[in-house]
């Protein structure tokens, strides 16, 4: 074999090694590509979530929603999944509206007191209301709700009819705000309880006391008085709004509209 055969075939073994390791390279490459084009799961803020939210309260409410980015994009540490292991951790701090989830930012207790964040142009009010007048546990920051007040219809006057319809006792109930939003919530009272005249009637009121819980809301100058009026003069209600639902603010309903036949007949007895 000369040196020329030996030449060639040196030549030919290098070009196939070279082929080969190419080929690798490649399919090294497009492997690499696709992992990184592996979408992952994460959560982005779609509205700002206050401070103490739940997670689960922030999936519930739309606060926060579930993407995907590529494997080379995901922000380390970030939070991939929720679920019974982490839906009761706490937003330790707010976060705003286009900010991914932190699994560092969630926990069991917040890191502190914090100014809840009032809407510019707008007035934080709070509410006390029982569990059932908020809507149980389906009313949370970032929820829009309407408020009702229900409360004594008096007529004025001082003839006979007039005071016999005022001793009837007729009760109405209206739309007090049609359209609030819930900017936080909380379990203690405004106001603390009346006190008993002894410790038995206290144990007692305690007792037969429906828990309450403060819901505040961001309403605008003009409706605040309103607001505050029934919260001082009438019993409030809250009602979760659905998409799109048109509430009339002139709607209302009372004894006379609700059981008109009974009032009917008691009034006949009276006159």
């Amino acid at each position: 074999m000369n040196r020329r055969v030996i030449a060639v075939l040196v030549a030919v073994l290098l070009a196939v090694v070279g082929a080969a390791l190419v080929i690798n390279y490649v399919r090294g490459a497009d492997a690499r590509a696709v992992a990184d084009a592996q979408p992952i799961p994460v959560y982005v803020a779609s509205q700002a979530v206050p401070a103490g939210t739940t997670l689960k309260d922030a999936l519930r409410s739309e606060l926060i929603t579930e993407t995907t980015v590529a494997a080379s994009a995901f922000p380390a540490g970030a939070l991939e999944e929720i679920g019974p292991d982490n839906n009761a951790l706490l937003a330790l701090s707010d976060v705003q509206a286009g900010e991914f989830l932190m699994t560092d930012r969630f926990g069991t207790t917040p890191t502190g007191e914090k100014a809840i964040e009032v809407p510019p142009g707008m007035v934080a009010m709070s509410v006390e209301l029982s569990d059932p007048a908020r809507v149980g546990q389906f009313v949370t920051p970032g929820t829009d709700i309407a408020i009702y007040a229900t409360h004594s219809i008096k007529a004025v006057g001082e003839d006979d009819e007039t005071k016999a319809f005022n001793e009837l006792d007729i009760h109405g109930t209206h739309v007090l705000l049609p359209e609030v939003k819930v900017i936080a919530m909380g379990d203690t009272a405004l106001a603390a309880p009346p006190a008993a005249k002894d410790e038995d009637k206290e144990g007692e009121a305690e007792a037969n006391a429906a828990p309450s819980f403060l819901v505040t809301v961001a309403v605008t100058p003009e409706d605040a008085p309103r607001l505050a009026h029934g919260i001082n003069q009438y019993t409030l209600y809250a009602g979760l709004r659905g998409s799109d639902v048109q509430i009339d603010k002139n709607s209302q309903a009372n004894d006379l509209t609700v059981f008109p036949q009974d009032v009917a007949d008691l009034l006949s007895e009276v006159q």
